[in-house]
Formats: C-alpha cells, structure tokens, sequence
C-alpha cells in the first residue's frame, strides 16, 4: 500500500516584513533629509540677453585678475577703495548699515576662479546682502 502525503512542500519567501521594513527605511531618510541644512549661497544672476536696470541703492565692488578688490557705491562714484580680500567684510558693514535693501553688484573678471567668486557671495551671505552678477551681453557671431 502506497501512502502519500496531502502536503506539498514549496518553497516560499515571506514579504510582508519587507514592507514594513521599507516604510520604516524611508521614513528615516525622510527625516533626515529636512534635518539637513545645506550652505547654499544664494544668487540672482542677469540675463544676458537683455539688460536689466535697478533703481535701488547698490554697492559695486570690483574684482580684478590679480585678486584686487574696488569697492564703489552710488554716494561716491568717483572714488572706488582699493581693498584686499580680508578687508572687503569690513568695508562693506558700514555701507550697508542704513540701507533697508542692499544689494552689490559683483564685476568680476572671467580670469577669476569660481572659488573667488564664491569667496565674495560667502561674504554677502554674511552680511545678508543680495549679491548680482554682473555679466557683459552675448556676442552674436
């Protein structure tokens, strides 16, 4: 007599848990990414194609190709300060000490390094000034 069994063994992964464990994977990152408060140096740059003017006060500083910094406002246009790098913070907080909204518009020359660059907008950023790039128009070839 022959007896065989009623229950067949079949091989099976259970995935419910992993469903649990997903959510709780991504509720993680979720938290901590807004927990997260990245540096970002924020930029309004110009278009190029158009010119655009501003009437508000406005502090130009200059940056030239050897890292020389000239700092020009509205008040005394005829008069820019020459400054190194240390000293552009400086100069900068007591023009921008009775100004509601500052704002500098920056010149710098293309044989500059974006870290230069960076330099200028992290010091703005401190100063909690808007900064603006200053760009020559494109030309149509």
């Amino acid at each position: 007599m022959k007896i065989t069994r009623s229950n067949k063994f079949t091989a099976h992964v259970e995935a419910s848990s992993m469903n649990d464990i997903m959510f709780f994977l991504l509720l993680f990152f979720l938290i901590v990414a807004t927990m997260v408060n990245p540096s970002v140096v924020k930029l309004t740059l110009p278009s190029s194609k158009k010119a655009m003017e501003m009437n508000k006060q406005q502090i130009t500083i200059y940056v030239t190709a050897d890292k020389k910094y000239y700092l020009n406002d509205t008040k005394e246009p005829t008069k820019p300060q020459v400054l190194t790098a240390e000293q552009l913070e400086d100069a900068l907080r007591p023009k921008i000490a009775g100004l509601t909204d500052a704002t500098a518009i920056l010149r710098l020359d293309k044989a500059l390094t974006v870290q230069d660059l960076v330099d200028v907008l992290q010091i703005g950023s401190d100063l909690k000034m808007k900064m603006i790039l200053a760009t020559q128009p494109a030309s149509k070839q």
